[in-house]
């Protein structure tokens, strides 16, 4: 029995993943991938059409542009990379995930790109850096996780940085996973089964006008995502009305684009105001220590400092 048998690719396309350098690489490539696959195939009983993995390069570089519906998206949208010679694909992932204890070195370790929401041209550098050197690196151009589950409204960063590097701008359209794990709702550890289905598109023509190629990005990915609901429909059957992953347009009770939209726009708002917030407390933070340590006399003059340092690092 192979780990393999999780997957299922249509007639004539021979999986491969064995044969890149990246397949070896530690600890990405091995032994997470094999770890990655065991937890797919015993603990989420996947099972996952994927279509069009050819368009993903054998070797080099591309930009894999991905929707975004569920947390497990970053690792379903490397499955089609996986079968092209074992490669890996570095994701662009906001930065607080890199801010969590372990979680960030394991990030870092596999060479996917922090993004700061506030300042992001050092993950745009970083990424056409790593596109340079030929590796792949994914980007969910809708930033945030689609409430309706439905395309939403794609901001031009793949498109600016595939330009730049001169790499293909490949989409890749996921549905299902927000079964799993979604925004607001509980993660399912062990679900029954795990259905999905994964559709890679041939590259999308990118040029200098980034919102040109953003316009055809979206469109492509919103007329393949039909193409990738309507092949899971012919492989599980028709999704049901009432449930809370299917798009409102489709009977389910997800929210409307509209709605999402919405609640997108005051979750922002409401990020701003507590990142400004923050800076506001570490400033005031910062000038009473600083006031603290002009203070001091004596043997303080060694204390106070080190206390500070401690309780930084108690709180981190």
């Amino acid at each position: 029995m192979s780990l393999l048998d999780s997957f299922s690719f249509p007639d004539g396309y021979q999986p491969k993943t064995t044969g890149h350098k990246e397949a070896k690489e530690f600890p990405y490539g091995f032994p997470t991938i094999g770890i990655a696959k065991l937890w797919f195939r015993y603990m989420q009983h996947l099972d996952c059409a994927v279509y069009g993995a050819e368009n993903i390069p054998a070797d080099g570089p591309a930009m894999i542009a991905v929707n975004h519906t569920g947390y497990w998206d970053f690792t379903y949208g490397g499955i089609p990379a996986h079968v092209r010679g074992g490669r890996v694909v570095r994701f662009m992932a906001k930065k607080e995930i890199f801010d969590v204890k372990g979680v960030g070195a394991l990030m870092s370790s596999y060479h996917h790109i922090p993004v700061d929401r506030a300042d992001g041209q050092a993950s745009v550098d970083q990424a056409i850096k790593q596109l340079k050197a030929g590796d792949l690196v994914g980007i969910f151009p809708e930033a945030t996780i689609s409430r309706s589950f439905e395309i939403k409204e794609f901001r031009q960063g793949a498109a600016r940085i595939a330009h730049q590097a001169g790499v293909p701008l490949i989409p890749l359209t996921i549905w299902g996973s927000q079964r799993v794990w979604t925004k607001g709702r509980k993660p399912i550890w062990r679900p029954k089964e795990t259905q999905l289905v994964i559709t890679v598109g041939k590259p999308v023509e990118v040029t200098e006008d980034a919102q040109a190629t953003t316009e055809r990005l979206h469109q492509t990915m919103v007329e393949q995502m039909d193409l990738t609901r309507q092949r899971w429909e012919e492989r599980f059957g028709p999704m049901p009305k009432g449930e809370f992953w299917v798009p409102a347009a489709l009977g389910g009770t997800a929210p409307t684009l509209e709605e999402a939209t919405v609640q997108d726009r005051a979750d922002a708002a409401a990020r701003k105001e507590k990142r400004a917030q923050e800076k506001a407390e570490a400033e005031l933070r910062a000038a009473a220590e600083a006031r603290e340590r002009e203070q001091a006399t004596g043997i303080n003059k060694i204390l106070v400092p080190l206390r500070q340092r401690i309780n930084r690092l108690r709180k981190k």
